[in-house]
């Protein structure tokens, strides 16, 4: 009778010590994650004002087209999502829409490049343009890694045993992913090559 307690109290502290670290490092690894997106995503918001400063030196009528540029990166950079946001889809998909606009009005930017020969071959515009298919690249890859570190984080509160530690110790909830926003599918053309 004695042996069968003490087993069962044993399974019962292990069982409760289940979540105590695997759900805060998961936590922490996603939240990581997500300061990599927000620095990329800066990135590319600190590249706009040079290459709209660039572009406005060869395409001058072209100024609705800059001003929806500098005005969906005034906005892009207002929207602020804090790792403790992201269990709060509203504030994600805000941040997201923002980041969608942006690269909505680089995209038209980029395109009425199309237009100014000299301006294609300028070697501050072809550096920027260089800088900014990389930063797209990096944005990818960021927002793909903390996706998978949401789900992993995801799994592992709502998995037994962490479940437990996830529920009772931490009150965890599941984190928001980064998802694609209609018609993001069009990514911004930055390969402007003869």
């Amino acid at each position: 009778m004695k042996a069968r307690f003490f087993l069962g109290l044993m399974l019962a502290s292990t069982l409760a010590a289940c979540g105590i670290n695997s759900v805060p490092t998961a936590e922490e690894n996603a939240k990581a994650k997500w300061a990599n997106v927000q620095a990329d995503y800066q990135r590319r918001a600190d590249l706009v004002p040079n290459l709209v400063e660039t572009v406005k030196g060869y395409a001058k009528q072209e100024k609705d087209v800059l001003t929806q540029v500098t005005e969906a990166r005034a906005k892009a950079t207002s929207v602020q999502v804090t790792a403790e946001d992201l269990d709060d889809p509203a504030k994600v998909q805000q941040f997201q829409q923002a980041q969608t606009a942006l690269s909505g009005s680089l995209g038209r930017l980029l395109a009425t490049v199309e237009a100014y020969p000299d301006l294609k071959s300028n070697a501050n515009f072809l550096a920027l343009q260089s800088q900014l298919e990389g930063t797209e690249n990096r944005i990818n890859v960021s927002i793909k890694d903390y996706n998978e570190a949401v789900q992993q984080y995801n799994t592992t509160i709502r998995t037994f045993p962490d479940i437990i530690g996830a529920k009772i110790v931490h009150g965890a909830k599941p984190m928001v992913p980064y998802q694609a926003q209609a018609g993001s599918d069009q990514a911004p053309k930055v390969n402007f090559g003869g």
